[in-house]
């Protein structure tokens, strides 16, 4: 039987890696990659010293071209159900050429693979197609949410409050009424720099973990521009940027 395994490997920095990780990294046969058109040769070497350090010898790497996703098409939910099922056909044909009987094959997700990531309902969808063809497990890894809440060292909970995790495309329709405390991710277009910032703090990240890390904190109507030059910057000086960030409304009640 072939065994499929999806390891979150952290928001960036190499000893993000949990010793669950690593100890499936080291049993691991064939790594398959989809590359993204927006990852950058640091976040490729950065994978592959993972993968000098942890991996056993003999081990085999696969990358090949993510499948596109059409970001401008009017029905979001429907993109997105495309985009999978063509990652999926994409899979398929990469267990077949290069995951032999009773080879362990890997995903190796940043962050972790239960947080915005498709990885898991792209490999579940071709187990479905192909039923009993793979066994699968998910290797939980240090999200960019925690990496955040610890760099800035605060929790991300108050006392009898929700917390609220959503996206930028969200967040640009308003902050939410029911909720003080919001993290942001796949903020593609800095939402933040768009609502009405009265009562808001920000608690900003970019490039997590790494030796390009970004924090910024404090009120979001005198950190607001600031953030959104140093992000600017960035993005042109590296080609791309990960981000994401905790919106707090301020209020008197004990936290």
């Amino acid at each position: 039987m072939r065994h499929i395994l999806v390891i979150g490997i952290g928001a960036g920095d190499p000893e993000h890696l949990t010793l669950q990780a690593v100890k499936a990294i080291g049993r691991t046969d064939v790594f398959l990659v989809l590359g993204k058109p927006e990852e950058r040769q640091d976040l490729i070497r950065l994978r592959r010293r993972m993968l000098d350090e942890h991996a056993r010898p003999g081990h085999r790497l696969v990358e090949v071209p993510d499948a596109e996703r059409d970001r401008g098409a009017p029905g979001y939910a429907d993109a997105v159900e495309d985009w999978r099922r063509r990652r999926a056909d994409l899979v398929a044909g990469l267990l077949d050429a290069h995951l032999g009987p009773g080879e362990t094959g890997a995903f190796l997700v940043w962050g972790d693979p239960s947080l915005y990531d498709s990885v898991i309902a792209v490999v579940e969808e071709v187990l479905a197609r192909r039923p009993g063809s793979f066994t699968h497990e998910v290797v939980p890894g240090i999200s960019s949410v925690a990496a955040l809440a610890a760099r800035h060292r605060l929790t991300l909970t108050r006392v009898g409050r929700p917390l609220q995790i959503t996206t930028g495309r969200r967040l640009a329709e308003g902050f939410p009424e029911d909720a003080d405390d919001v993290v942001v991710m796949l903020d593609g277009r800095a939402a933040f720099a768009g609502i009405d910032p009265e009562g808001l703090d920000i608690h900003y990240g970019a490039y997590l973990g790494t030796e390009d890390e970004i924090l910024v904190s404090g009120p979001l109507a005198e950190t607001s521009e600031r953030i959104l030059r140093a992000r600017t910057e960035a993005r042109e000086r590296k080609g791309w940027i990960m981000d994401t960030y905790l919106l707090r409304r301020r209020t008197d009640e004990p936290g």
